[in-house]
């Protein structure tokens, strides 16, 4: 479950972990002398992965936890048995120790959907129409159990929870990575553009979404996909998971193959074709983007991770395709192009085509 490579931990921070892993080990019987300890690549998230493995038995990974957790409270452990029940492929848990701060989960070894991508050779379509399907799962069947009231259908993308993604743009990646502050008058414009994009995504009809749907999210596994970093599922527009899978900012895909797993969602969720799906995709395009250059410009520029710089041309080249498509952004983009050379500059990898 994620390649493996360098901790983003501080010195303490990893002796820390190096204890709390130990002390599991022992609680749980296994020997340091039939194990072996690596550590694997982590996310964007404060969590960090070590992979167990036992001579005598298959591999397991810890998810560690930065603080102890109860159990029953942890969104890993409730949204992941939801998930179960709606047939969304997960990570089995193997154990847990809360007062630790350890989850351990089945091995799904290293390569997720972005790594297989880089393989010659390979035809995506299969794969892509897997991920397709489980979002369509995830709206259809995630329905039934809202009434349930588990985690994921007490949360929302409402107004407030948008708008916070897109300030967390203007603090994270324009002051605290392009060092960028805005004039009273231009932050005030700014933010009314911003404004209107939450609201009126607030106001689209809610589906169950995974919330961080894309290629560094879906391991592959036996050949089939496994979902991962589910944790922060909640309800909202149904372009939300799509935008995160087709307009993705880890990875390029060809023009056919995002308009032949468009129309796949298409046939899957009929309903949406029907209600402007194109402009919608788009929109939400807006705001996934915005937030995702929040997260790498955080990640860059305070948490110390420059390998994230990498994704921050891509991501800008989807927005400036976006922007520039419809006149109702002129003013966002008029607006945004001066913090961002990119978006008036270069080449789109996206298609020119309608998403609907």
């Amino acid at each position: 479950m994620n390649n493996a490579g360098p901790s983003d931990n501080a010195p303490g921070a990893e002796e820390m972990i190096d204890r709390r892993v130990t002390e599991y080990l022992r609680r749980t019987g296994l020997s340091p002398l039939t194990t072996s300890v690596t550590r694997l690549r982590g996310d964007a998230s404060h969590r960090c992965y070590v992979r167990v493995t036992r001579r005598d038995g298959p591999s397991i990974v810890l998810a560690v936890h930065p603080e102890p957790f109860a159990a029953d409270a942890l969104p890993e452990i409730a949204v992941g048995a939801l998930f179960e029940r709606l047939a969304i492929p997960v990570p089995a848990v193997m154990g847990q120790a809360g007062d630790l701060g350890i989850l351990a989960l089945e091995d799904l070894g290293d390569q997720t959907l972005q790594d297989w991508l880089t393989v010659p050779g390979g035809d995506p379509t299969p794969l892509y129409r897997e991920a397709v399907g489980l979002i369509a799962k995830l709206q259809r069947d995630g329905a039934e159990l809202h009434a349930e009231g588990s985690i994921p259908y007490t949360l929302a993308f409402d107004t407030t929870k948008l708008t916070s993604e897109l300030t967390f743009f203007q603090s994270e990646f324009l002051l605290e990575y392009r060092h960028v502050t805005l004039a009273p008058a231009a932050a005030e414009a700014l933010r009314r553009e911003l404004s209107t994009i939450a609201e009126e995504l607030a106001a689209e009809p809610r589906v169950l979404c995974h919330r961080d749907y894309h290629s560094r999210n879906l391991m592959v596994y036996r050949n089939r996909l496994v979902v991962i970093d589910f944790q922060d599922a909640r309800m909202g527009p149904a372009t939300y998971d799509l935008v995160s899978l087709l307009r993705d900012c880890y990875v390029d895909l060809s023009p056919d193959l995002v308009a032949a797993m468009t129309e796949r969602f298409l046939e899957a969720v009929p309903a949406q074709r029907a209600v402007d799906f194109g402009p919608r995709f788009d929109l939400m395009s807006v705001q996934r983007h915005l937030k995702a250059l929040g997260t790498f410009g955080h990640q860059i520029a305070v948490a110390g991770r420059p390998g994230f710089a990498a994704y921050v041309p891509r991501t800008c080249a989807y927005l400036r395709h976006t922007l520039q498509r419809y006149p109702r952004f002129g003013r966002l983009l008029e607006l945004l192009a001066p913090l961002l050379p990119e978006l008036v500059r270069g080449e789109s990898p996206v298609s020119r085509r309608d998403p609907a």
